[in-house]
């Protein structure tokens, strides 16, 4: 805005990032329940990947479009970027609420894509939310806020899992008469619906938006009269692109493509190794390893919440690269050991790396690069470094099931053998990154938790 941004108190700042609790719940769910429910409605383990590709192409189309919509949208009642996370967190509600009902394959793989449509809608506004009304001083300290719920809505939902695993007994059965999802994972995904759209209607009502003034308002006139506008920037910026991203998407292809994999079956290793169940074998030992599962990602997320801001400083005393390469090694060595492990309690222990991680991940990489992209250009280079996550993701999906059932001998042990080889690639690719230090904590705030 072109006007002075009054300093908000710590309570407006909470009130204005509670909605994104919900958001992430929803993406906690995704990451943890998701490929077991597929799994319920008896997918298959090497058609897992094909099913996620909604994920990354709603986040590779989606994203870019509603950020460059609602840059240029402003409306005196509604706001500029609020009916944007209002309209996604309603559909992303009434999505958590129907997929436990999925009686087949096709439904569940459908609303997912339109649950992750939902998520993206609502999430990349909510972003541009806190630059928008926060002043510079105080951007910080709103990332760092939308950060704790971020990690606190992943956790719970994971966690979720196992509380009504415990309390809630039965199962649907599927349109041809085979056993389908369990009554619990209702009580997972309904709390997900709720929380969805009560955080964020809370923050639309007690959240104002700045309006913009009159020069603005001629410059947002001006700018809807070019329509292809967002995608001839987006092109001449990656034409322009900065040598250190071009080096970060190659960090990015091995690091994205493992995650997929952890994520996709995470709960089928989990199955093999602890409770040597499959799928179509024991179903009460399958439920177990699912929820264990939840509880392995919620405490890998707890960690990650916990390590982000000691990961900012060693950003700055050493530097961001040598940061990543520490966290990535870390992360390929965990899940290396963990297929290996057949106690659920030393489960854990990898994944104390494994967190760490996944917190540098979400925010270390930023700091390697915004010290070479112009400001000018800030918004375009943000929404290509999230093509070049989610590019991947789609190469996994689309590859990733040849891979586990030819090469990979259909194991799934060996598919998170799979993501950790590829971690310590995208090690080995950071080091081909020009050395960073930071030196300005006020520029660095780490996102925690997330989704596409």
């Amino acid at each position: 805005m072109a006007f002075f941004k009054p300093k908000l108190s710590f309570w407006q700042i909470i009130n204005m990032n509670v909605g994104f609790f919900g958001i992430q719940y929803s993406f906690g769910l995704q990451q943890s329940a998701i490929n077991p429910l597929y799994t319920f409605l008896h997918a298959r383990p090497e058609d897992l990947p094909l099913l996620n590709l909604a994920g990354p192409m709603t986040g590779l189309l989606i994203q870019p479009i509603i950020g460059a919509l609602s840059d240029k949208t402003w409306s005196p009642r509604w706001g500029r970027r609020k009916p944007f996370f209002l309209i996604g967190a309603i559909f992303c509600s009434l999505c958590l609420f129907a997929f436990p009902f999925s009686k087949s394959l096709w439904m569940a793989a459908g609303l997912l894509w339109i649950l992750d449509a939902a998520n993206n809608t609502a999430m990349e506004p909510y972003r541009a939310f806190i630059a928008d009304k926060l002043p510079e001083k105080q951007r910080a300290m709103g990332f760092l806020t939308q950060s704790f719920f971020t990690g606190l809505g992943i956790t719970l939902a994971n966690l979720s899992l196992g509380f009504f695993q415990r309390i809630i007994k039965g199962e649907t059965l599927t349109d041809d008469g085979r056993s389908g999802i369990p009554y619990w994972v209702f009580g997972s995904f309904f709390v997900g619906a709720v929380c969805s759209i009560v955080s964020v209607i809370w923050s639309v009502l007690t959240t104002p938006e700045i309006p913009p003034t009159e020069e603005e308002l001629a410059e947002l006139k001006a700018r809807k009269r070019g329509a292809f506008e967002p995608i001839k920037e987006i092109f001449a910026a990656i034409k322009d692109m900065p040598p250190v991203m071009w080096k970060l998407a190659l960090v990015y292809l091995f690091q994205w493509y493992a995650m997929f994999c952890y994520w996709q079956f995470v709960s089928l290793s989990i199955a093999k190794s602890v409770f040597h169940t499959t799928p179509d074998g024991d179903k009460h030992l399958y439920e177990q390893a699912v929820v264990l599962t939840g509880e392995v990602n919620g405490f890998y997320n707890i960690i990650t919440f916990c390590s982000a801001f000691g990961l900012v400083w060693l950003a700055r005393k050493f530097s961001a690269k040598y940061v990543h390469i520490a966290c990535l090694a870390m992360a390929g060595i965990a899940l290396l050991l963990f297929v290996h492990i057949t106690n659920p309690t030393l489960l854990f222990a990898p994944m104390i790396g494994f967190g760490v991680a996944w917190a540098s991940m979400m925010g270390v990489p930023y700091i390697m690069v915004v010290g070479s992209i112009p400001k000018e250009r800030y918004g375009v280079y943000m929404g290509i470094i999230n093509m070049m996550i989610v590019v991947p993701m789609i190469l996994q999906t689309l590859s990733f099931g040849y891979i586990y059932k030819h090469l990979l001998g259909d194991d799934p042990a060996n598919a998170i053998n799979f993501a950790g080889v590829l971690l310590l690639l995208a090690a080995l690719a950071t080091t081909r990154i020009k050395k960073n230090v930071v030196t300005d904590a006020d520029e660095v705030a780490i996102p925690v938790g997330g989704g596409h």
